[in-house]
């Protein structure tokens, strides 16, 4: 059921804060956080007792794992820096996708459809009839880690450095020299990659945006609707340095009305190989603004995005677990990630349940770790994880969208607009289903094709001189999946 309101915040309750076990022991706090109220039960490094699970970063994609792994029993320590800080950056999106994972509460603000300008001309806009939400950070932060409060996760603050491994459990060394054992560990650190490896070059493209939340006098974007992207470049008309290097290497503005007078503005770059520069993707959204003739009275949650895409997946398997960032699950042409990992999440949650249960029969009591009994053992654990995260489908669908960020990253402006003309005049099965990575690699073949089918002519010929060698590619590497 999708919240009532439309273009303008949702009002929602608060979520309720359940503490501690009745038992006290330390406990992490901050006044000065967005949780004041909220009391983290603190790990103590002076334990000898190993832990069945550790995870590494607080992020959706760890406070997920851990406080499902936690419900169903076990002994979790999530160790991340700064479990109660913020995160920065918004979450855009389609509301059906958080909907389907009963999330519809932590919506801040929804819009019943989105629009796409390709250019100015009279066929330049596009209106996509799938309501688009942004979320609601501090709220879904907040349930998560209530969550993590409620069933018993255990937070230490530092940073994870390396892990180890030796008779059947891992060590993860932190930045206070500390330790943690346990029978698992699970790297979500984000697309800092700290703990994962992997074994050939990581080449990813980058998105790159910059933006922030401005107070406005006024703003010209329609309240009801998100702007989904912009590519038209009129504002550069006096700026031929600026226009050439957008028609060279584009960027479009993405705009989330909040209100009359707020509006979120970001100038993103889909995908390039290296990143268009965080200055130029400002001066770009400062020639915008002022040819909006927007004036800004102040500027909050400022933002610098810097999003891997593509590249090589990590090493299959690896006794080290990911989720995440870290764990290639960005999409590769779109650079959406949250609504994908907070999907997978309960899989990773339940695969790792299953592993703890299947190493032992002792006392199932939280107290008592469900520990390896030898390194064979703990590498076919971490093996049975990984293949639930990434079994063949998925790394042949990866291998379809890895194809389609290939060829993105060789369109100028022109033929950007050309391909987003016949991707947004697909059914909405296949353009749904790309951008939420809902189609099979079967589909996205279909897919591909009807996108070629609705391309213009001379669109169609620099699809076939761009996209060949990157398909050449994409069939060796399918070859190689085991």
């Amino acid at each position: 059921m999708r919240p009532p309101h439309r273009g303008r915040p949702v009002q929602t309750q608060a979520v309720a804060t359940t503490g501690p076990p009745a038992a006290k022991k330390a406990s992490i706090s901050s006044p000065n956080s967005q949780f004041p109220d909220l009391q983290l039960d603190a790990y103590d490094p002076m334990e000898v007792q190993a832990a069945d699970l550790v995870v590494v970063g607080a992020g959706p994609a760890g406070l997920s794992v851990a406080a499902r792994v936690s419900q169903a029993g076990f002994r979790v320590v999530l160790v991340d820096p700064d479990p109660l800080g913020e995160w920065r950056n918004n979450y855009g999106v389609w509301c059906d996708e958080f909907e389907d994972m009963g999330l519809e509460d932590c919506f801040d603000t929804v819009w019943d459809r989105a629009v796409v300008y390709l250019d100015s001309g009279p066929d330049g806009q596009r209106s996509l009839s799938r309501p688009y939400a942004r979320v609601d950070r501090p709220r879904l932060k907040r349930k998560m880690l209530s969550e993590c409060v409620r069933h018993g996760v255990q937070f230490h603050s530092v940073k994870a450095e390396d892990a180890t491994h030796g008779d059947g459990r891992s060590t993860l060394r932190c930045s206070d020299g500390s330790q943690v054992t346990a029978s698992l560990v699970l790297d979500a650190s984000g697309h800092s990659r700290s703990l994962v490896k992997y074994d050939t070059n990581f080449d990813p493209g980058y998105q790159g945006a910059y933006g922030f939340v401005a107070e406005v006098e006024w703003h010209p974007f329609d309240p009801g609707a998100m702007l989904f992207m912009d590519w038209r470049d009129d504002h550069l008309a006096d700026r031929p340095d600026l226009r050439a290097s957008n028609e060279r290497l584009p960027s479009f503005l993405y705009a989330m009305p909040l209100s009359a007078t707020s509006v979120f503005l970001e100038e993103t770059s889909l995908v390039a190989r290296p990143i268009i520069p965080f200055e130029d993707l400002k001066v770009r959204l400062e020639a915008r603004l002022k040819y909006l003739g927007l004036e800004i009275k102040s500027i909050s949650e400022e933002e610098y995005c810097r999003i891997p895409m593509g590249g090589a997946l990590p090493t299959l398997p690896q006794r080290v677990l990911g989720l995440g960032g870290t764990a290639g699950m960005v999409h590769p042409s779109t650079g959406y990630m949250i609504s994908r990992v907070l999907g997978a999440a309960p899989l990773v949650a339940d695969t790792i349940i299953d592993q703890l249960c299947s190493v032992s029969d002792r006392a199932q009591d939280r107290n008592t770790p469900r520990a390896p009994r030898s390194e064979e053992e703990a590498d076919a654990m971490a093996a049975a994880v990984w293949a639930a995260l990434w079994p063949k489908r998925r790394q042949r669908q990866r291998e379809f969208f890895w194809f389609g960020m290939e060829i993105l990253l060789k369109l100028d402006l022109h033929e950007t607009r050309n391909f987003f003309s016949a991707f947004f005049s697909l059914s909405e099965h296949h353009w749904h289903g790309f951008l939420s990575a809902r189609l099979t690699f079967t589909e996205l073949i279909g897919f591909g094709l009807s996108l070629f089918a609705k391309s213009s002519s001379s669109a169609r010929l620099g699809l076939i001189a761009k996209g060949l060698p990157g398909l050449v590619t994409m069939l060796a590497r399918l070859t190689q999946i085991k």
